[in-house]
């Protein structure tokens, strides 16, 4: 399925807008002339138009004019006055798709008071290199078509899950978040193996390749990471050594408690 001839607006370009807009163009194969996008910030409007050739607009209205489907990318704190900004031009809006984490799905439609198939979905930074995963949960007015539409636009990005919206604040938690934990581990990999001699490009490449191929053996083996972590762990060897001082030093509550703080905040940004 394509989305084409549809038109589609992404309102708000920070780092995950701008993503969507690469994956959509570069792996979809949209065409830039059906994507708009509007942003309070000229530069990055400029920037993106210049790189991807898309149609820009510096106030919504315009761009509400030129689309069917709309995604919004804003920060939670910012979706109320957008929702009520907007409200009056979406006679025409055929699915309005929300990344802002947090927001849930009745409140868009309480504020825009249409009965218009509303989306909420969780990506993640990894769009911007094709492999994000997606999590999609539908609203009160949610249609068959609509939601193959939502699937086509971030299957673009990478694989997507459909989930129950209580349920979207822990993905927000977990894969919206995790990134930067992947990161933060792979930063301090390669700090140990800087620590203890290697140059640091080479020191940065082992860290990243091992996390790779870790989650990919995971993917497509199908087996439980503790089965594989168990084929990796000698009697008496390195590995087991390692994996003692990692219980010891709670590694792996600190990434549960990571993943429940993160979750938490993300039911905060609701009423802050």
């Amino acid at each position: 399925m394509n989305i084409e001839p549809k038109n589609l607006g992404i309102i708000g370009i920070g780092n995950m807008g701008e993503a969507i807009i690469k994956g959509l163009i570069e792996f979809a194969k949209l065409n830039p002339s059906n994507l708009h996008v509007s942003d309070i910030d000229p530069s990055k409007l400029n920037a993106v138009r210049d790189h991807y050739q898309v149609q820009i607009h510096s106030n919504n209205a315009e761009l509400l004019k030129n689309v069917e489907i709309i995604i919004i990318a804003v920060k939670p704190q910012q979706i109320k006055a957008l929702l009520k900004e907007i409200s009056n031009n979406l006679s025409h809006i055929e699915l309005i798709i929300s990344i802002a984490a947090g927001i849930e799905t009745n409140y868009i439609e309480k504020l825009i008071e249409r009965e218009i198939p509303v989306i909420r979905v969780m990506p993640n930074i990894c769009a911007t290199v094709n492999a994000a995963v997606s999590a999609l949960s539908k609203g009160k007015y949610m249609t068959a078509q609509a939601f193959k539409i939502a699937k086509v636009i971030f299957e673009s990005i990478g694989p997507v899950v459909e989930v129950n919206e209580e349920l979207m604040d822990v993905v927000t938690g977990l894969s919206g978040s995790g990134p930067a934990y992947i990161f933060l581990a792979i930063e301090a990999l390669s700090d140990a193996g800087v620590l203890l001699g290697l140059p640091r490009d080479v020191s940065t490449i082992l860290a990243t390749q091992t996390t790779l191929g870790a989650a990919k053996m995971v993917l497509e083996t199908g087996e439980h990471p503790a089965t594989l972590k168990n084929k990796v762990t000698s009697p008496g060897g390195t590995t087991i050594r390692g994996l003692h001082v990692l219980e010891q030093l709670n590694f792996r509550a600190a990434l549960i408690d990571a993943v429940k703080a993160a979750t938490e905040r993300s039911k905060e940004l609701r009423t802050s």
